[in-house]
């Protein structure tokens, strides 16, 4: 059930309704009481929640969830490691971690990469002159398992390393793995984060469901109207890129760059909003990461919460920047082939992956400082940055290598082409989108203390409302299309 679909929008008021009436009635029998009844609830309806999308997974779920919650209680130590463990001891745990991360990856290697390597093994062979078969898999991949997976992995490493106690409560810990706003698509939480939140009783409290109802409508917003609109040029664009020219090409690699934002921060928005309405609160996963002045500040504020796990448990263990500079390179580029290999079994995602790793270590080669003084060059830092996100974000969208580069190809040379036929109310359309976003976010990023949606007036706060709600259902594409990273 997707958050930007009728069905979304009719049984949401009622799990709400359900939810703050269950805390309601068991409130004055204590919060002990409140809390696991809405905890109970919160489960039941996650489960229910992935059961309506795929319903031959949530057996697969559960058993993520099952052997995660063992290998937790299995590395717990108390509250202090024991440093003066035998060296017998230490070796047996790192092989047990070894096997506990080969064990949750597992679904994930096969569903996501089974066929990747597969045919990569199949030319390998036909290469040593060995004609060998192997049948392909036509499963399709289980919602969310790149998300889940991450999520119950991250906290079992955060066990091992004594970084937080083991979960008791499996029903708490099943939560936690499986929360509904956030396990389609993320973000990813972490441990000492959400599980603190699940535990403590969350009374309730109208100023979270009114934040939540504005992220709630700024997110979709963000994806029908923005994301949407700009997916038709896109998609136009990229599904017969040899038929149009390099100027054309170029604008519609532009649409893309601005629809992959406004889908992946519009379902976060929303996943966040009604988290924040049960009284939850999830990481923001977006900083206005297009008005960033190097590629290192816009992985700071893209995908925050994907950002933070690979540094946390993939650049840093690999050394981060504590063995030299030229180990720090390294390090930062197989960060980043990581975070390509996780969106997606192909080469072009690969090769996205590769050339942020890339762009991230020249700019700590040559020392590029953070953020410039002065408006004029500060300006023509995120002009570049963007154009550099913006050449990546080809790769990550094409099917093929070939596609890719044929497509960047009549971009630097000025191919000649067809043009798109924008109509003049589509063009009036993603005039408006994109004006309404960037003056947002230029607002939010200059002048912190100003926003529209959260004026301190109520008059204001109003006709800003109605004039979202107002483009939603006059410029929006209301076809209830899926979000991007779903796919991932």
């Amino acid at each position: 059930m997707l958050f930007n679909s009728f069905a979304f929008l009719c049984v949401i008021p009622v799990v709400l309704f359900v939810y703050y009436l269950a805390i309601h009635a068991c409130s004055p029998k204590g919060n002990r009481l409140t809390n696991r009844v809405a905890n109970a609830l919160l489960l039941g309806i996650s489960y229910a929640f992935f059961f309506y999308n795929q319903p031959a997974y949530t057996l697969l779920l559960f058993a993520l969830t099952l052997l995660t919650y063992l290998f937790g209680r299995l590395f717990d130590r108390g509250e202090k490691g024991d440093s003066r463990a035998p060296q017998s001891a230490k070796r047996k745990r790192g092989g047990l971690i070894t096997l506990a991360v080969l064990l949750v990856i597992l679904p994930l290697l096969f569903f996501k990469y089974y066929n990747f390597l597969l045919d990569l093994s199949l030319d390998l062979f036909s290469a040593m002159g060995i004609d060998w078969h192997a049948p392909r898999s036509s499963w399709i991949v289980p919602l969310g398992i790149s998300f889940f997976t991450f999520q119950a992995l991250g906290y079992v490493w955060d066990v091992y390393y004594d970084r937080i106690r083991a979960e008791r409560n499996f029903a708490d810990y099943m939560l936690f793995v499986a929360f509904f706003p956030q396990i389609a698509s993320g973000p990813i939480s972490k441990a000492q984060d959400l599980l603190p939140q699940i535990k403590k009783p969350r009374p309730l409290s109208w100023p979270d469901i009114t934040a939540g109802m504005k992220l709630l409508l700024w997110g979709y917003f963000l994806k029908a109207v923005f994301a949407d609109r700009m997916a038709i040029t896109a998609d136009i664009v990229f599904g017969a890129w040899e038929h149009y020219s390099g100027f054309y090409c170029f604008i519609g690699s532009i649409m893309y760059s601005l629809q992959i934002y406004g889908d992946f921060a519009g379902y976060s928005l929303m996943a966040i909003g009604v988290a924040r309405m049960l009284g939850f609160r999830l990481i923001n996963n977006f900083q206005r990461p297009y008005l960033s002045a190097s590629v290192s500040e816009f992985w700071r504020r893209w995908h925050i919460s994907l950002s933070t796990w690979l540094r946390d448990y993939v650049y840093i263990p690999l050394g981060g920047n504590r063995k030299g500079r030229g180990r720090s390179y390294v390090n930062l580029f197989v960060t980043f082939l990581v975070s390509g290999i996780w969106h997606g079994a192909n080469l072009t995602f690969i090769v996205w992956g590769a050339l942020h790793g890339i762009f991230q270590s020249i700019e700590k080669f040559f020392k590029v400082p953070k953020r410039p003084d002065g408006r004029l060059l500060l300006t023509l830092r995120i002009i570049i940055t963007f154009l550099l996100v913006n050449f990546a974000w080809i790769f990550f969208r094409m099917p093929r290598l070939s596609d890719a580069l044929g497509m960047l190809r009549r971009i630097f040379t000025c191919a000649p082409g067809a043009s798109v036929p924008f109509s003049r109310v589509s063009l009036l359309f993603i005039t408006l989108a994109i004006l309404t976003v960037l003056i947002k976010e230029i607002a939010e990023e200059w002048a912190p203390g100003y926003s529209l949606i959260n004026h301190r007036r109520p008059a204001v706060r109003i006709i800003t409302y109605i004039a979202l709600i107002f483009a939603i259902l006059l410029c929006g594409v209301l076809d209830s299309s899926n979000f991007i990273y779903v796919n991932f």
